[in-house]
Protein backbone atom coordinates (compact mmCIF):
# COMPACT_ATOMS: atom_id res chain seq x y z
CA UNK A 1 0.00 0.00 0.00
CA UNK A 2 1.33 3.42 -0.94
CA UNK A 3 1.71 5.33 2.35
CA UNK A 4 1.98 8.60 0.48
CA UNK A 5 -1.34 8.17 -1.26
CA UNK A 6 -3.91 10.75 -0.17
CA UNK A 7 -6.97 9.30 1.54
CA UNK A 8 -10.17 11.22 0.81
CA UNK A 9 -12.87 11.17 3.48
CA UNK A 10 -16.39 12.26 2.59
CA UNK A 11 -17.12 14.38 5.67
CA UNK A 12 -20.44 15.60 4.31
CA UNK A 13 -21.74 12.03 4.07
CA UNK A 14 -20.75 11.33 7.68
CA UNK A 15 -22.35 14.55 8.94
CA UNK A 16 -25.65 13.83 7.19
CA UNK A 17 -25.62 10.20 8.34
CA UNK A 18 -25.02 11.11 12.00
CA UNK A 19 -27.68 13.81 11.83
CA UNK A 20 -30.19 11.41 10.27
CA UNK A 21 -29.68 8.81 13.01
CA UNK A 22 -30.12 11.34 15.82
CA UNK A 23 -33.14 12.94 14.12
CA UNK A 24 -34.84 9.55 13.88
CA UNK A 25 -34.17 9.02 17.60
CA UNK A 26 -35.77 12.41 18.37
CA UNK A 27 -38.79 11.48 16.27
CA UNK A 28 -39.21 8.14 18.02
CA UNK A 29 -38.94 9.68 21.49
CA UNK A 30 -41.49 12.40 20.70
CA UNK A 31 -43.85 9.90 19.07
CA UNK A 32 -43.76 7.76 22.22
CA UNK A 33 -44.95 10.83 24.12
CA UNK A 34 -47.64 11.66 21.51
CA UNK A 35 -45.91 14.94 20.65
CA UNK A 36 -45.89 16.16 17.03
CA UNK A 37 -42.92 18.12 15.67
CA UNK A 38 -43.17 20.63 12.82
CA UNK A 39 -40.11 22.22 11.20
CA UNK A 40 -40.85 25.69 9.78
CA UNK A 41 -38.50 27.00 7.10
CA UNK A 42 -38.41 30.45 5.54
CA UNK A 43 -36.27 33.44 4.70
CA UNK A 44 -35.53 36.31 7.11
CA UNK A 45 -38.51 38.66 7.09
CA UNK A 46 -41.06 36.27 5.59
CA UNK A 47 -43.06 36.47 8.82
CA UNK A 48 -42.24 33.18 10.58
CA UNK A 49 -42.55 34.53 14.13
CA UNK A 50 -45.76 36.44 13.36
CA UNK A 51 -47.15 33.31 11.71
CA UNK A 52 -46.30 31.17 14.75
CA UNK A 53 -47.85 33.72 17.10
CA UNK A 54 -51.09 33.73 15.09
CA UNK A 55 -51.06 29.93 14.87
CA UNK A 56 -50.79 29.56 18.66
CA UNK A 57 -53.70 31.99 19.12
CA UNK A 58 -55.80 29.99 16.65
CA UNK A 59 -55.06 26.62 18.28
CA UNK A 60 -56.14 27.15 21.87
CA UNK A 61 -57.26 23.52 22.10
CA UNK A 62 -53.63 22.38 21.83
CA UNK A 63 -50.54 22.98 23.97
CA UNK A 64 -47.94 24.44 21.61
CA UNK A 65 -44.26 24.94 22.35
CA UNK A 66 -41.87 26.89 20.13
CA UNK A 67 -38.15 26.38 19.54
CA UNK A 68 -36.55 29.48 18.03
CA UNK A 69 -33.46 29.07 15.86
CA UNK A 70 -31.35 32.16 15.21
CA UNK A 71 -27.74 32.95 14.41
CA UNK A 72 -27.64 35.35 17.37
CA UNK A 73 -30.00 37.04 19.89
CA UNK A 74 -33.21 35.92 21.60
CA UNK A 75 -35.43 38.75 20.34
CA UNK A 76 -38.16 36.48 18.98
CA UNK A 77 -38.12 34.16 21.99
CA UNK A 78 -38.55 37.10 24.37
CA UNK A 79 -41.40 38.36 22.21
CA UNK A 80 -43.15 34.98 22.30
CA UNK A 81 -42.71 34.61 26.07
CA UNK A 82 -44.17 38.08 26.63
CA UNK A 83 -47.27 36.85 24.80
CA UNK A 84 -47.48 33.86 27.14
CA UNK A 85 -46.11 31.37 24.58
CA UNK A 86 -43.78 28.66 25.88
CA UNK A 87 -40.51 29.03 23.93
CA UNK A 88 -36.88 27.92 23.93
CA UNK A 89 -33.93 29.55 22.13
CA UNK A 90 -31.15 27.96 20.07
CA UNK A 91 -28.36 30.21 18.75
CA UNK A 92 -26.11 28.75 16.06
CA UNK A 93 -23.42 31.46 16.43
CA UNK A 94 -22.78 31.69 12.70
CA UNK A 95 -24.37 28.44 11.55
CA UNK A 96 -26.95 28.76 8.78
CA UNK A 97 -29.30 26.01 10.01
CA UNK A 98 -30.39 23.91 12.98
CA UNK A 99 -29.33 20.28 13.20
CA UNK A 100 -30.45 17.32 15.28
CA UNK A 101 -27.60 17.68 17.78
CA UNK A 102 -28.62 21.25 18.60
CA UNK A 103 -32.22 20.16 18.94
CA UNK A 104 -31.40 17.24 21.21
CA UNK A 105 -29.97 19.59 23.84
CA UNK A 106 -33.26 21.45 24.08
CA UNK A 107 -35.38 18.29 24.02
CA UNK A 108 -33.80 17.15 27.28
CA UNK A 109 -35.44 20.15 29.00
CA UNK A 110 -38.96 19.50 27.66
CA UNK A 111 -41.28 17.38 29.78
CA UNK A 112 -43.84 15.05 28.24
CA UNK A 113 -46.79 17.01 29.67
CA UNK A 114 -45.49 20.40 28.49
CA UNK A 115 -46.93 20.31 24.96
CA UNK A 116 -48.86 18.45 22.28
CA UNK A 117 -47.08 20.15 19.39
CA UNK A 118 -43.58 21.56 18.98
CA UNK A 119 -43.00 24.23 16.33
CA UNK A 120 -39.41 24.81 15.24
CA UNK A 121 -38.67 28.18 13.70
CA UNK A 122 -35.54 27.32 11.75
CA UNK A 123 -32.81 29.82 10.93
CA UNK A 124 -33.90 32.24 8.20
CA UNK A 125 -32.52 30.60 5.06
CA UNK A 126 -33.90 28.58 2.13
CA UNK A 127 -30.72 26.62 1.41
CA UNK A 128 -29.05 24.84 4.36
CA UNK A 129 -32.14 24.12 6.54
CA UNK A 130 -33.68 22.17 3.65
CA UNK A 131 -30.81 19.66 3.81
CA UNK A 132 -31.16 18.71 7.48
CA UNK A 133 -33.89 16.46 8.85
CA UNK A 134 -34.64 17.28 12.51
CA UNK A 135 -37.01 14.45 13.29
CA UNK A 136 -40.07 16.43 12.29
CA UNK A 137 -43.40 14.84 11.43
CA UNK A 138 -43.92 17.48 8.76
CA UNK A 139 -41.88 20.27 7.19
CA UNK A 140 -43.63 23.57 6.51
CA UNK A 141 -42.21 26.20 4.17
CA UNK A 142 -43.22 29.79 4.74
CA UNK A 143 -42.75 32.29 1.93
CA UNK A 144 -44.29 35.70 1.36
CA UNK A 145 -45.59 37.69 -1.59
CA UNK A 146 -43.03 40.42 -0.87
CA UNK A 147 -40.21 38.02 -1.76
CA UNK A 148 -41.32 37.69 -5.36
CA UNK A 149 -42.76 34.91 -7.49
CA UNK A 150 -39.52 33.22 -8.50
CA UNK A 151 -38.52 31.51 -5.24
CA UNK A 152 -39.56 27.94 -6.24
CA UNK A 153 -37.30 28.20 -9.29
CA UNK A 154 -34.31 29.57 -7.34
CA UNK A 155 -34.55 27.38 -4.23
CA UNK A 156 -36.09 24.11 -5.47
CA UNK A 157 -34.94 21.81 -2.64
CA UNK A 158 -36.81 23.77 0.05
CA UNK A 159 -40.04 23.59 -1.95
CA UNK A 160 -39.49 19.99 -3.04
CA UNK A 161 -38.98 18.64 0.50
CA UNK A 162 -41.77 20.57 2.25
CA UNK A 163 -45.06 18.91 3.17
CA UNK A 164 -46.98 22.20 3.12
CA UNK A 165 -46.22 25.58 1.56
CA UNK A 166 -47.63 28.82 2.92
CA UNK A 167 -47.81 32.07 1.00
CA UNK A 168 -47.76 34.64 3.80
CA UNK A 169 -48.67 38.35 3.66
CA UNK A 170 -51.16 37.47 0.93
CA UNK A 171 -53.15 40.64 1.68
CA UNK A 172 -50.24 42.54 0.11
CA UNK A 173 -50.31 40.61 -3.18
CA UNK A 174 -52.13 43.34 -5.18
CA UNK A 175 -49.52 45.91 -4.14
CA UNK A 176 -46.30 44.00 -4.92
CA UNK A 177 -47.04 42.56 -8.37
CA UNK A 178 -47.03 38.98 -7.09
CA UNK A 179 -47.62 36.47 -9.90
CA UNK A 180 -49.50 33.65 -8.15
CA UNK A 181 -49.89 31.51 -11.30
CA UNK A 182 -46.14 31.62 -12.03
CA UNK A 183 -45.34 30.85 -8.37
CA UNK A 184 -47.66 27.82 -8.19
CA UNK A 185 -46.38 26.55 -11.54
CA UNK A 186 -42.83 26.63 -10.15
CA UNK A 187 -43.89 24.57 -7.13
CA UNK A 188 -45.72 21.97 -9.20
CA UNK A 189 -42.69 21.40 -11.43
CA UNK A 190 -40.91 19.83 -8.42
CA UNK A 191 -43.66 19.10 -5.88
CA UNK A 192 -46.93 17.71 -7.20
CA UNK A 193 -48.74 17.00 -3.95
CA UNK A 194 -48.00 19.39 -1.08
CA UNK A 195 -50.88 21.79 -0.39
CA UNK A 196 -50.41 25.54 -0.77
CA UNK A 197 -52.13 27.89 1.69
CA UNK A 198 -52.67 31.63 1.30
CA UNK A 199 -52.43 33.38 4.65
CA UNK A 200 -52.11 36.82 6.22
CA UNK A 201 -50.54 36.30 9.65
CA UNK A 202 -50.81 39.96 10.62
CA UNK A 203 -54.53 40.10 9.80
CA UNK A 204 -55.14 36.55 11.06
CA UNK A 205 -56.67 35.46 7.75
CA UNK A 206 -56.63 32.06 6.05
CA UNK A 207 -55.68 29.92 9.06
CA UNK A 208 -58.73 27.64 9.25
CA UNK A 209 -57.80 25.49 6.24
CA UNK A 210 -54.16 25.21 7.27
CA UNK A 211 -55.02 24.23 10.86
CA UNK A 212 -57.36 21.56 9.54
CA UNK A 213 -54.47 20.12 7.52
CA UNK A 214 -52.12 20.39 10.51
CA UNK A 215 -54.44 18.48 12.82
CA UNK A 216 -54.88 15.70 10.28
Amino acid sequence: MDENKTKIININKEIFSDNEKLAKKINEELSSKNISLFNILGTPGCGKTTFITALVKNMTDKKLLVIEGDVESDIDTVKLKELGINAYQINTHGGCHLDAMMLEGVMKNISSDECDIILIENVGNLICPAEFYLGENKRILLTSVTEGSDKPYKYPLAFQTSDAIIINKFDLAPFVNFDEEYFIKGIRLINKTSPVFKISSLKNEGFAEFIEWLKK
